[in-house]
This record gives structure tokens, C-alpha cells and sequence, in this order.
């Protein structure tokens, strides 16, 4: 323990400083101390010249011509990235479902603003992530990142903005900066959400003709071209559109990226009796089906070129401008282990025998085209809705499940993978989770996010005032309908979820930068919490800046009539009531967590304020204390 204890910073994980700490890891000579002119704190610094000498002929200031991809905004949209943001999350007990016990999360909010809040508590830690955003056709909304925005009460009457400064427009192709608009909106995003994938990890994002190829460049820049893994076609419609103009469009895409493509391993698809009855035994041979495989290859070999006799006693050369796959002395071993077939009567063709047992993966590699006989069509997405609500237009263009359920095989999910979803829309994410949960019998886990977009006054008159407001209910209604379904593999599957609203601080003025305070003096100040704050408030907002998960075990105890809190089985305990005793304090000691943090106004008496320290000493000396 120091003689000083640190405020919590309250604000969410600074991007730039992210950066900094992973260039420190890799190029820690790039970096020297210099003194901040505003502070008179020392900080590190990256020394660009020496940074410059170590990356030798791969430096360039970005004068002349190179090959790259920008817009109008990118430089605004890159720093909006970096940005810490003030805002936090607030927990809505009463739209939850299972609260105590759910390990999923629904939070309602512009999701930049919530990505960078996840940052600190989800860094490395989501093994998927997938985002319907908008596809930019003229009539979609947008979120609206004007980096040059007027003043607020503007943004608000044009409708740019609601009255909890959510940002959202339609961008019409009327706008000059049609694409560049939407550029600006996704590059931030992504750039944020990439820190959240597991080394493993996997994004897919569905997209159409309109911005496919900016996508493509942006990814290519925020995730590197070499980690992509492919650029799926999802065949949406089952039937031609005949009043199309040119051509009917029957496809959208959703394309891949890995995290790290060396560490990504690709989820295998099951194999179909289709795919089976390819294999036959017709020579019983012993080790049990097999299909023919073409011996010979394009790439020519001399060693490789040589005739071969069948049993009929047919001399047999490779076709024309190829060779055998292989050698003389292969062949004869491949023969004498009966692993060659010339056809039931002998005079066919050599073929090597591939057996199904022998096979190097399990399962069937997956293809680049999603048809809708196998993962569903838009008409189906939108009957899946229909069937749990029961009215036809509670939600416009939902994706189908079985489209979420291939591509959560596709990234490959372990026991209690974390799925993200950042633009939710009606939840057809968290609904797949669950499906594939009982299906495949693990504990995978959602995180949906979602703009509280209004939806048409008929969608109002159904009693739906925001997309949020479907999506948890569709959740609510799937995971019943799953479990009714299935009730003997689904009797513990996880249906909840914990619901948070994103929202301005909890604190009056607030400090943002952790500041040091005395002990005698840190609990004196001026109550900055607002008064229509509570203390769940305040936990959630202390458990994102301390890195604490969002479905973290919380407990209750009391003391002394005050409540304390035990997050994650003692990785953080907090009491934020005012008028704390010796008694109270000592109790959260003596629990030794990791963290411990209470109110800067919480303390009962001088005396006790003096006695913290010691007190933390005595019980816990490895705790680390912070004020809020």
C-alpha cells in the first residue's frame, strides 16, 4: 500500500495509449521518457527517428505515390477510434431475464460508444463476432459520426441525434459524401472491435453490392489483407425478382476476417449421407469404404512419367500433357497394399483408393457459397420472426438462423466462447447462440448491442417503441420456444441475459484522470455522484474500468446496515453507501480481494478515514484501493 490512493479513471480505455502499449511490446528501444509540458509528469514516448531507424527501407512519411485507400473524414474517423469516452453503462434489472445467474448481455447504446467501454473487460476475449450493419443503400440509418458536427440542440431538432445524444441519420445518395459517410461510420468500429477477438477470433460481416469493395479496403487495412479468410456469397433470394431493371439480384455477402489467420483454425462442417454414399467397398477390402481418386496432376514430373499396366493387361500411359502423382517406386507400394483400383473388371484407369477412415480432417471443408437449402433465405429469416411473434411486421429483414448457426461452425467456438454482435437488430445472433448451445451441448455466451432506434408508428401500435424492445423480447420468446423444444438436453441452458443502457457519467464534474489523494484527505470531497444515480450504477461503472466481465458473479452481504459488494469471487469488493464505519471497512479487508473501492465521500468520521489505510494494511495488504 502507498501513502496516496488513486481516483478511478472514469472514462473507458484510451485507443491511442492501447497502441502505444502493444508498440512498446515489440519495439521497446523506439520509446524514451519526456516530460508532459501540462503536468510536469514524465511519460513514455515513441522517438520517431529511432522508431524510423529500426523499420530501415519499410518507413515512408507518406509523401508520393503509394497504394492506399482513404476518403474524406478517415484521418477524423481513425482519432474517434482512439478516443476514450465518457460515457457508462447502467444496469436495467427489470428487462433482464435471470439476472443473477445469465452469462449473456444486452446493452443498449450506439455501440462505438459501448465498444470502447467493453474494451478494458473484453480485450482478447471474443472468439466471434458478427454484424448485419447498415448496407448503405439510401434509405438505411446510419450512425452519425460528424466529427465536425454543429451545435447539439441542431443535431436534435434535425433528428440527427435523440434526447440521450444517440447519433443516427439517413444517409440518401443525395448526400455528396454518400460513401464517405458510411466509410466514417464502420472504420471506427471496426478498429475498436478488433482488440476484443480472441488470438483465434473471427469476424464476419454481411454486406451487398453498395459497399462490398470499401469493405473489403477497410478490412484489408484494420485486420491486414492476410488475414482473410474468404468472401462468402449467401444466396438470399430462391426465386427471380421478374420487375428487376438488369439483373435479379439473389445474393448478399458476409466476409471473414481471422484475428490472426496462423492461430484461426476453420470449423468443419458435418458430413451429409450425401457426401457418404460417395464411398463404396466393391473389393471388401478390410479397411472399410473408400472412393477413386484421380492419379495423375497437371504439374509434370519426369519421375512421374512412366506406363503402367493393368491386370487386364492393358498398358496404360497419363493423359496427355500430365503426369502420375506418383513415383515408380510409390505406385508399387500404393499396389502391393491394394490402395490402386483399375475397376471391377481390371482394365480401367489406375485410381488410388481413398479411404473414408483415413480421411485428415473430420468433417467437410465448407464451401464460399451459403445456398438457402442449407443456411435459409430472407423469406425464412422473416417467417422465423413471424412464428414467434405472430404478426408479419414487427421487423424488416431479419437474417435466418440457420445462416448465424453455419457461420458460428465456421468460426469454430469452444466450450464458453463469447459471441459479439454489435448491430443486433432483432437478435438473430442470440437466437442461433442458443440453438447451437443445445445442439452441440456447450455454454457459449452473447453480448448484443443495439441502437434504440425507433420503429414505425405500425410497429409502435404493436407495442414495440425501439428495435431494442423487439430484440429482447425475440430472445425471450426463442429461448422458451428452445427449451420447450428440447426439454430434455435444454433443462440448463442459459435463455437470460443481463440488459445495461449505455448513458452519460454518474458523476457530476467529473476527474477523469486518476488523480492521487491522501488518505486523509480523499474522503472530504464534494459528492460528485448524481442524485438519480444508484449504487448498481456506480458498481457497473467501477466493474468496466477495472476490467471486471459484465456477467460477473455479484454477491451481497451487509454490515453495519451498509451493502457490500463481491464481485467475481473477491476480484473486486466495493461499498459505495455514505457514512462507512471501521467496521465495514474492516470487513472488505478482510475478504483480500484484488480491488477494493469505495465512495470519496464514505467515510463515517475523520477517524475513520485515518484508520483506512492502516486497516488495509493489517488485513489485506495486496489489495489495491481506489476512491470513486
Amino acid at each position: 500500500m502507498s501513502d496516496v490512493i488513486k481516483h478511478l479513471d472514469l472514462s473507458s480505455a484510451d485507443g491511442a495509449q492501447l497502441n502505444m502499449d502493444a508498440l512498446y511490446q515489440i519495439m521497446p528501444s523506439a520509446f524514451t521518457e519526456a516530460r508532459d509540458e501540462k503536468t510536469g509528469e514524465v511519460t513514455r514516448k515513441v522517438n520517431f527517428e529511432v522508431l524510423r531507424q529500426l523499420l530501415g527501407d519499410n518507413a515512408t512519411d507518406g509523401d508520393g505515390e503509394m497504394y492506399q485507400f482513404t476518403w474524406v473524414g478517415k484521418n477524423a474517423a481513425r482519432a474517434e477510434a482512439a478516443a476514450p469516452t465518457t460515457k457508462t453503462l447502467r444496469p436495467v434489472v427489470e428487462d433482464s431475464v435471470d439476472w443473477d445467474n445469465t452469462k449473456n448481455i444486452y446493452i443498449e447504446g450506439d455501440n462505438l460508444e459501448v465498444l470502447k467501454l467493453l474494451q478494458r473487460s473484453y480485450m482478447g476475449k471474443v472468439k466471434m463476432i458478427y454484424i448485419d450493419p447498415p448496407y448503405n443503400t439510401g434509405n438505411d440509418f446510419v450512425y452519425h459520426d460528424d466529427f465536425a458536427r454543429t451545435a447539439a440542440e441542431e443535431d436534435l431538432e434535425a433528428g440527427n441525434i435523440d434526447e440521450l445524444g444517440n447519433r443516427f441519420r439517413k444517409n440518401t445518395d443525395t448526400n455528396g459524401k454518400f460513401h464517405s459517410d458510411w466509410c466514417s461510420m464502420i472504420y471506427p468500429r471496426l478498429l475498436v472491435a478488433r482488440s476484443l477477438l480472441t488470438e483465434d477470433g473471427v469476424i464476419f460481416i454481411s454486406i451487398d453490392d453498395n459497399e462490398v469493395r470499401n469493405l473489403r479496403n477497410i478490412c484489408d487495412e484494420v485486420f491486414g489483407e492476410h488475414n482473410f479468410v474468404a468472401q462468402l456469397v449467401w444466396e438470399r433470394a430462391y426465386s427471380p425478382k421478374n420487375d428487376a431493371k438488369y439483373i435479379s439480384n439473389s445474393h448478399d455477402y458476409v466476409l471473414m476476417y481471422a484475428k490472426s489467420a496462423a492461430n484461426f483454425v476453420i470449423g468443419r462442417l458435418e458430413r451429409t449421407a450425401e457426401a457418404n454414399a460417395r464411398y463404396s467397398n466393391p473389393d471388401n477390402d478390410p479397411r472399410g469404404v473408400w472412393k477413386p481418386s484421380d492419379m495423375s496432376v497437371k504439374t509434370y514430373n519426369a519421375e512421374c512419367d512412366y506406363s503402367i499396366t493393368t491386370p487386364s493387361g492393358r498398358v496404360v500411359e497419363p493423359p496427355a500433357g500430365r503426369c502420375w502423382s506418383l513415383s515408380r517406386n510409390a505406385f508399387r507400394e500404393r499396389l502391393q497394399d491394394n490402395r490402386i483400383w483399375f475397376g471391377s473388371d481390371g482394365n480401367s484407369v489406375p485410381c488410388i483408393k481413398r479411404f473414408i477412415t483415413e480421411l485428415k480432417h473430420d468433417g467437410m471443408a465448407p464451401t464460399s457459397i451459403l445456398f438457402y437449402k442449407d443456411v435459409g433465405h430472407s423469406q425464412e429469416g422473416a417467417q422465423e420472426v413471424v412464428s414467434l411473434f405472430g404478426d408479419k411486421g414487427v421487423f424488416d429483414g431479419p437474417k435466418p438462423v440457420r445462416l448465424l448457426e453455419r457461420l458460428i461452425t465456421l468460426a469454430n467456438l469452444k466450450e464458453d466462447s463469447i459471441v459479439l454482435d454489435f448491430f443486433s437488430g432483432s437478435a438473430t445472433t442470440a437466437h442461433a447462440v442458443m440453438k447451437k448451445n443445445v445442439e452441440k451441448e456447450k455454454n457459449c455466451r452473447f453480448i448484443m448491442v443495439q441502437l434504440p432506434e425507433e420503429v414505425s408508428d405500425k410497429k409502435k401500435d404493436q407495442g414495440y417503441k425501439n428495435i431494442c424492445e423487439i430484440g429482447k423480447e425475440r430472445i425471450r420468446r426463442a429461448g422458451a420456444k428452445i427449451k420447450e423444444e428440447n426439454p430434455e438436453k435444454a433443462q440448463n441452458l442459459d435463455t437470460g441475459f443481463r440488459v445495461l443502457k449505455l448513458d452519460s457519467s454518474n458523476m457530476k464534474d467529473v476527474f477523469y484522470s486518476p488523480k492521487e489523494t491522501s488518505q486523509l484527505e480523499m474522503f472530504t470531497l464534494v459528492d460528485n455522484v448524481k442524485d438519480d444515480r444508484t449504487s448498481e450504477d456506480l458498481l457497473f461503472q467501477v466493474m468496466l474500468e477495472l476490467g471486471a466481465t459484465l456477467d460477473s458473479k455479484i454477491e451481497e452481504s451487509e454490515v453495519d446496515g451498509k451493502t457490500i459488494y463481491n464481485i467475481g469471487d473477491g476480484y473486486l469488493v466495493a461499498c459505495f453507501d455514505q457514512e462507512v464505519s471501521d467496521d465495514v471497512v474492516k470487513a472488505i479487508a478482510k475478504m483480500q480481494p484484488t480491488y477494493a473501492v469505495l465512495r470519496d465521500t464514505g467515510m463515517a468520521d475523520d477517524a475513520t478515514a485515518t484508520n483506512f489505510e492502516q486497516i488495509f494494511k493489517t488485513y489485506a495488504p495486496n489489495t489495491t484501493t481506489k476512491i470513486l
